[in-house]
């Protein structure tokens, strides 16, 4: 492709508009070119003057650089000889299959015909903008938004783009209101461990006491489980191990003794299975060397899948308790919630959920829970009335706990 020049074009009025002609950079068939591309500036009764200091600022950018060539690449085909091959890979299995589906349903029919260089920040927030008029919940535009600003960081990386058109973007206002994160009550839970057989109940039972996040839970080793810890070195999900979420997650926390009895509980059980006329037996812990799983497969002693032990047997426990929302989430949620109506310190309770704020653990994971209230309440009048008889007045209105 010829050696990009500077640009100095005049515009020219024709009919009722002012236009420009510059030379912008294409790709046909799949090869750089220059193409003299007319742009429709302004009607035909503005000054000259102002006329010109719009063509100006529509020609900095190519004479300065700052829109390269790669932008000319037709969106569809970057994302499909560049990021797919190239950035996609080094995500977990869970967050590929997500970013392929988005860009299946919702980028491609919207930008696949567009270049990059086309999709600046008004185009792109007017997508984002239209979304809820189109039926698109809030949890869905917050996923597209993050796989198109994967795709774009990219872009910029690999220097197709000189700058991410989702720097500044506003997503719509989350009309659902702020939700309280759910979570299950001590009794809501004990009922729960007797409706489940085992392994799953001893998962729901570490699960809980524990605060493992669910792929930690999965990728739990015998090495792992010491007298009164355990120690969160990987985690698992759907085939594909990984470090842990965060540096912190690695870690070491402290467990309830019977919490580590119930997981060597797991060796002495075996589960019984139809097959058929007959019934086969299946010891729950196949191998317990120190690289092997806590938390096997009944049949083949292979790593779990999580969506299946929810849904086979997590959600029908719930329902027939009728609790709603209950997850894996939940279970974690629940652990930090126990943890601080029980009275313990914030910090203990941060560091037993391995997160690098306390204010993730306080807004996020500890919820709030009726019965808590009333009791800051009651404590809060206790404190009131010692605090006035102390000091020798006679209170007006008896506090009354």
């Amino acid at each position: 492709m010829a050696r990009r020049r500077h640009q100095n074009p005049k515009p020219h009025r024709e009919g009722n508009w002012w236009y420009l002609r510059l030379w912008s950079d294409v790709f046909v068939d799949g090869k750089p070119t220059r193409k003299l591309k007319r742009i429709k500036l302004a009607p035909a009764d503005m000054k000259e003057r102002q006329v010109k200091k719009i063509a100006d600022e529509i020609v900095r950018p190519l004479n300065q650089g700052l829109i390269t060539v790669g932008s000319a690449v037709n969106f569809a085909e970057y994302v499909q000889d560049v990021y797919l091959p190239t950035d996609l890979p080094v995500f977990a299995k869970t967050v590929q299959n997500s970013y392929q589906g988005i860009i299946a349903k919702h980028l491609n029919p919207a930008f696949e015909k567009m270049t990059l260089g086309e999709m600046d920040a008004a185009t792109v927030q007017r997508f984002f903008s239209t979304m809820p008029a189109r039926d698109i919940p809030f949890p869905t535009i917050s996923k597209v938004r993050d796989a198109l600003s994967s795709i774009m960081r990219s872009a910029v990386r690999y220097g197709y783009l000189t700058k991410n058109p989702l720097e500044n973007l506003r997503l719509p206002p989350d009309k659902r209101g702020a939700r309280q994160k759910p979570f299950i009550y001590p009794a809501q839970f004990e009922a729960m461990l007797q409706l489940m057989p085992e392994p799953y109940s001893t998962m729901l039972y570490v699960a809980v006491w524990t605060g493992l996040r669910v792929s930690e839970l999965f990728a739990l080793r015998w090495r792992n489980v010491h007298a009164d810890s355990i120690t969160v070195e990987q985690r698992y999900c759907r085939g594909d191990w990984s470090k842990t979420k965060t540096l912190g997650s690695a870690a070491t926390i402290s467990v309830d003794s019977a919490v580590i009895d119930r997981i060597h509980r797991l060796k002495t059980l075996t589960v019984d299975v139809r097959a058929g006329v007959a019934v086969r037996h299946y010891k729950l812990v196949k191998r317990d060397g120190p690289d092997d799983l806590v938390f096997q497969s009944v049949k083949t002693g292979k790593p779990m899948n999580d969506g299946n032990v929810l849904r086979r047997f997590i959600k029908p426990a719930a329902k027939r308790l009728n609790l709603a929302d209950v997850n894996w989430r939940c279970l974690r949620t629940s652990c930090a919630t126990w943890m601080v109506q029980s009275g313990a310190d914030i910090k203990s309770v941060q560091g037993q959920m391995r997160h690098s704020r306390v204010s993730t653990t306080l807004s996020i994971y500890a919820q709030f829970v009726p019965e808590g209230q009333k009791r800051a309440v009651e404590q809060m009048a206790e404190y009131a009335r010692k605090s006035v008889l102390q000091a020798g007045i006679e209170p007006v209105t008896l506090l009354v706990q």
